[in-house]
């Protein structure tokens, strides 16, 4: 009879050394596949990252296109349609400049509490309700029947303009500082673009719609489309209602040399660009040329100003020296406003005052941008910039206005816009050192 033996076998050495290694084995595939998956977890955040940040930046670009797109339709939608404002409400001429004179004046006075405001809001909601602002005073303009209303829709419009434009200097520096010098030449596109567009489509709207009120107020869809990329913007970025404000950045730079230099300097293009806008066709006209051609000349002006932004911005990437292509964007301009002496060469006239002022308009809204050290002091700068140079720059049309009812016509106007050129390449000589003319790379 075989005994059975219950008890169980005590176990080996081997056994031993087999558990360990088992135990090993399995410890190691644990943590390879969590570090597989942690590697995996980190490459799935890091697309994630960067397709989110891909969108952030478009949505970016699309919001500061959209919103410079709203800065000038308010003031060039009027000219076109201007004789008929005057015999419907039967202002006078003095009232009727006004309506353009207004919106400047307000980018001059209230540029400065622009930044208050955006220190105090944050930068993308003082825009947002900026926009919401001049949409609104634009759509009024449709009810307009006195000369009241139109002059409060002109001074709300005025008002959300002016809150805006020294803000998007600080959204640029903040959200798109990479690629500033061609964000700086978007920005001058959709402001010529826009400019072009209530200058050119107003007059054939009041044909259509058989009313000046409808053509004035139909440019409030630019502002309309806009405020959603904005609403995008405000939650992408969170924005809170109590903003930090970096001590000193929310003052203006009134004891900056530099900052002086730039600002008189943007006054000077100003005053020479809306003496352009507001008198060129009567120049035009008054030296024998059709009302028709005129006015074709004046959109000429407008539209070639869309394309100068991006041909400058690529002409700095060839040759970076700022200075350079202030000499030359101004040179162009003065050559331009002399060609308007003689009817034959109105065309190459008008198109080197578009390219140069249009040029010189971007360069105008780069430089403060580049001088600042953060968004904050970016747009205290274009506040700057913006406040004296729009308070310069609306005495240019009223000078030409009192120099043609005092001669009759324009040629004392249009030599005074050459002196103004003229003045502009002495003082560039003094805005861009050589040593920030060498440090200007893309």
């Amino acid at each position: 009879m075989v005994e059975r033996n219950d008890n169980p076998r005590a176990p080996s050495r081997q056994d031993h050394v087999d558990a360990v290694n088992e135990r090993m084995v399995s410890k190691d595939s644990k943590d390879s596949k969590d570090s597989k998956d942690s590697k995996d977890s980190k490459d799935s955040k890091d697309s994630k990252d960067s397709k989110d940040s891909k969108v952030a930046t478009w949505l970016a670009v699309a919001a500061l296109f959209m919103a410079s797109l709203n800065l000038r339709p308010a003031v060039t939608s009027i000219a076109p349609v201007l004789e008929s404002i005057r015999n419907d409400l039967g202002i006078s001429g003095v009232a009727a400049s006004l309506l353009v004179s207004i919106p400047v004046l307000c980018m001059g006075l209230l540029s400065p509490l622009s930044v208050r405001f955006g220190q105090r809001l944050g930068n993308e909601r003082v825009i947002a309700w900026s926009l919401v602002l001049i949409g609104g005073s634009t759509l009024l303009r449709i009810v307009v029947h006195t000369e009241a209303l139109l002059f409060l829709t002109t001074v709300l419009a005025g008002v959300g303009i002016a809150t805006m434009g020294p803000l998007l200097s600080g959204f640029i520096k903040k959200h798109l500082a990479g690629r500033m010098p061609l964000m700086i030449a978007l920005y001058s596109m959709a402001l010529s673009l826009g400019a072009a567009l209530g200058s050119s489509f107003s007059a054939p709207f009041q044909i259509k719609f058989h009313s000046w009120q409808t053509a004035l107020s139909f440019w409030a869809i630019l502002a309309i489309a806009a405020v959603p990329f904005w609403l995008g913007i405000l939650r992408r970025s969170n924005v809170r209602t109590e903003v930090t404000v970096v001590p000193g950045t929310s003052k203006l730079p009134w004891k900056n040399k530099k900052a002086w230099l730039l600002s008189i300097h943007f006054g000077l293009l100003a005053m020479v660009f809306y003496s352009i806008m507001g008198w060129l066709p009567l120049i035009l006209i008054n030296a024998g040329d059709s009302h028709l051609h005129a006015g074709m000349m004046l959109t000429v002006f407008a539209v070639v100003q869309i394309p100068s932004g991006l041909m400058l911005q690529m002409l700095l990437r060839r040759f970076p020296s700022r200075r350079t292509w202030l000499l030359v964007s101004t040179s162009m301009q003065a050559i331009g406003l002399a060609f308007l002496f003689s009817s034959m060469l109105y065309w190459p006239a008008v198109l080197l005052c578009g390219f140069g002022s249009g040029m010189l308009f971007a360069l105008g809204n780069l430089l403060p941008i580049e001088a600042a050290s953060s968004p904050e002091e970016a747009a205290s700068w274009a506040a700057m910039t913006q406040s004296v140079g729009y308070l310069i720059g609306a005495v240019g049309p009223i000078l030409i206005g009192f120099a043609f009812d005092s001669m009759g016509e324009f040629s004392l106007g249009i030599l005074g816009m050459i002196l103004v050129s003229l003045l502009m390449l002495i003082l560039q000589l003094f805005i861009v050192s050589r040593k920030e003319t060498e440090k200007a790379r893309f």
